[in-house]
């Protein structure tokens, strides 16, 4: 018999990756338990430790589980109290993209009711709230692909037992859109845009001739060592509220130069700190 671990709970919006996130920790060696009630979580606990199998569980819950949903939060805080490591992974993406996944999938929402599938979403985005609200990870899948999305999950839940914090670090561009899921949030436009030397346009942050342009800019340097201490700063508190996995978004014009190349550097400072640091560029390529 072995005693759990850890225990992840899966959940988010319809068409946002639920699935796609539990199969990447099944290849973590969790046991992983799709659609389950949340009063059956304790039981599902108790099942996993009779194992010698895993001591990781994952179990996705969603709004299929309707009126189970609300004693979600109390059957989380029940293994809280036993000991267990538990986390929250949510899954979320713009109204748009989840609209055209699922027409694509060719399924009604659980909760549309028979009405316009947009209303499925508007009841359960509120069914969601609360869990939202008490999440530890929430990743925004609007611009991720599904092996994307498995660098975001490896990276929160590759290594439990290592202890400090983990980051990753988002490239993104202003014209796309924030990322609703950055715990922290820099505009790089304070920096001269590459995109205007007729020789680095068709370029992009991840050449050494853009990089060594952005860096060498009065200020780069500066932005990262500040940005580092701030980080830094934070990494305490973070820890001290259970909190290990932090994203940190560099956002410029199209997301193309400055915050590919900033990122780049700034992830190497963080690695040379001890800091398991993944690097994502969510809008390279879209131009």
């Amino acid at each position: 018999m072995t005693s759990l671990s850890q225990f992840v709970l899966v959940t988010g919006m319809t068409g946002a990756g639920r699935g796609s996130a539990a199969k990447v920790l099944e290849k973590l060696g969790y046991f992983v338990i799709d659609n389950l009630p949340p009063d059956l979580i304790s039981a599902a606990v108790a099942t996993v430790e009779k194992s010698p199998d895993s001591d990781r569980l994952a179990v996705v819950v969603d709004a299929r589980s309707r009126e189970f949903f609300g004693g979600l939060v109390e059957s989380l805080e029940k293994l809280r109290d036993h000991g267990v490591i538990t986390k929250i992974l949510y899954l979320e993406a713009a109204d748009e993209v989840l609209v055209r996944r699922q027409e694509a999938a060719r399924r009604p929402h659980p909760l549309s009711l028979e009405g316009r599938l947009m209303d499925g979403f508007d009841r359960e985005r509120e069914l969601l709230r609360r869990i939202r609200g008490r999440a530890d990870i929430v990743v925004d899948t609007s611009n991720l692909n599904v092996h994307q999305l498995g660098q975001r999950v490896r990276a929160a839940f590759e290594d439990p037992d290592s202890g400090g914090l983990r980051a990753s670090v988002m490239s993104f561009g202003f014209k796309y859109g924030l990322p609703i899921d950055a715990d922290m949030v820099a505009d790089l436009r304070f920096l001269p845009n590459p995109f205007w030397v007729d020789e680095l346009r068709p370029l992009s942050g991840l050449d050494t001739a853009v990089r060594d342009y952005v860096r060498s800019q009065p200020r780069a340097e500066e932005f990262l060592e500040q940005y580092e201490g701030l980080v830094a700063l934070l990494t305490d508190g973070y820890l001290a509220e259970d909190k290990h996995f932090l994203t940190i978004a560099l956002g410029c014009t199209g997301g193309r130069h400055r915050s590919v190349a900033m990122s780049e550097a700034f992830a190497e400072r963080l690695r040379a700190q001890g800091v398991n640091t993944l690097v994502v560029h969510r809008d390279l390529g879209r131009e």
